[in-house]
């Protein structure tokens, strides 16, 4: 029994990298060629009319950029899969794709062969990662956590007032809140910026750039 060939839709702001990827998909007999995009939004529009089983992705492209394509394509017809395939290894791009839901990121530098195992792969759920992007998470996750990151979006508020000059009962009044609470959200702040008095949280949010 001959299986169905898994249907590829190529996404680049690029005609020569489109025309490359068409003549690579045409070697392999289970890979089929079922369209064609030059940006983000028409490769959603295809998607939707098409539904291929694969995407190839270029993330880098005007208007409609290639995670935010993803993220609308995994929304709007989950059963797609989405590959990004891009020249850029920035971990922006590489923890952007992968938040959008791209199930592999892979350079173009890629070898035919690996290009074809990542879209086999990605039909039955398994993810493909270049090594760069592997160490583009591997530092992310690693990395330190900037100061201030933890903080709720009213210790923020808090905060944007303890460095206006506010007292604890000025912050009171202006929030509508009783002292204790006030005491509460300041003690916290301190706490999660690692400063020892209401000063150095306040000098920490304005280095930053914690507070408007």
């Amino acid at each position: 029994m001959t299986l169905n060939p898994i249907r590829v839709l190529i996404v680049d702001d690029h005609s020569v990298v489109r025309s490359g990827l068409s003549d690579f998909l045409m070697v392999y007999d289970d890979l089929e060629l079922v369209g064609e995009a030059s940006g983000g939004r028409a490769a959603v529009d295809l998607c939707v009319k098409l539904q291929p089983d694969v995407v190839l992705m270029d993330m880098v492209m005007p208007e409609m950029d290639g995670a935010a394509a993803t993220q609308a394509i995994r929304t709007h017809c989950p059963a797609i899969q989405v590959i990004a395939l891009t020249s850029f290894r920035e971990e922006e791009l590489v923890n952007a794709a992968l938040k959008a839901g791209a199930i592999g990121y892979l350079l173009k530098n890629v070898t035919a062969e690996e290009l074809a195992a990542a879209i086999r792969s990605a039909v039955i759920g398994r993810p493909t990662l270049s090594p760069e992007a592997t160490l583009a998470l591997m530092h992310t996750a690693t990395a330190p956590k900037p100061p201030g990151f933890d903080l709720t979006e009213r210790e923020r508020e808090v905060l944007a007032l303890m460095a206006g000059g506010l007292n604890n009962g000025q912050i009171a009044e202006k929030l509508t809140v009783s002292l204790s609470t006030v005491k509460y959200h300041v003690s916290n702040v301190i706490s999660k910026l690692g400063a020892s008095n209401r000063t150095e949280a306040a000098t920490l949010a304005i280095q930053h750039h914690l507070v408007g």
